[in-house]
């Protein structure tokens, strides 16, 4: 369950860093971006109001970690730490957000990796790592991960840790100007009795004959 110590955390695994989004963090962060532009564009969230407009980056840290505090959202940046190294690079973001108490007990995860890094196992291990701390510290129940359906690689990622397909969500978000279809994937505690970061990590191992 959520209490003034949970935030904030830092989670851990192999050389995979998992911290809190912070204000210092801009001039990499902002970089990264620039250089991922192309590669995000179709995915990024807009603001259906044709005068609206999306936060800054100091706006969205604000933002988010004022939800971390109240226990509505976990507001990461994946990196990654070479061995003996005290620094760590950006590599990209992970948010849970909309968590649920109460009967609900539910959460929606979003992420991004840089280019660069795709296809490594970053983001499939990123998202084992936070959905077993939502399970086995926070006490949550289900997890929900909301993707436009010609997005192959972030389904990739969803597929490798068998998240169920729940169907599709007609219109759901507003991506890149345009409310956009997605696809619903979901696990629940009971159906990952192990955790999710164990099995995905063995199953990278090479098969012994």
């Amino acid at each position: 369950m959520w209490s003034a110590l949970s935030w904030p955390v830092t989670l851990r695994t192999g050389s995979l860093v998992l911290r809190p989004i912070r204000h210092r963090d801009k001039a990499a962060w902002t970089a990264l971006r620039h250089r991922n532009a192309g590669w995000l564009a179709p995915w990024e969230a807009s603001n259906p109001d044709p005068e609206g407009f999306l936060p800054t980056y100091h706006q969205m840290v604000r933002s988010l970690t004022a939800q971390a505090r109240q226990g509505s959202a976990l507001p990461f940046l994946i990196t990654e730490q070479d061995p003996g190294s005290r620094d760590a690079r950006l590599v990209g973001q992970l948010t849970v957000s909309g968590i649920t108490w109460g009967s609900a007990m539910t959460a929606t995860l979003g992420y991004w990796i840089d280019s660069e890094r795709a296809g490594r196992g970053l983001a499939p291990t990123a998202v084992a790592l936070v959905t077993d701390y939502c399970f086995r510290e926070l006490g949550l129940h289900r997890m929900e991960i909301n993707i436009r359906p010609e997005n192959s690689a972030s389904l990739r990622v969803v597929e490798k840790l068998r998240f169920r397909d729940e169907g599709l969500r007609p219109r759901y978000l507003h991506i890149a100007g345009q409310w956009a279809d997605h696809r619903s994937f979901a696990l629940t505690s009971e159906e990952v009795p192990r955790g999710l970061l164990a099995p995905w990590l063995e199953s990278l191992q090479p098969r012994q004959e």
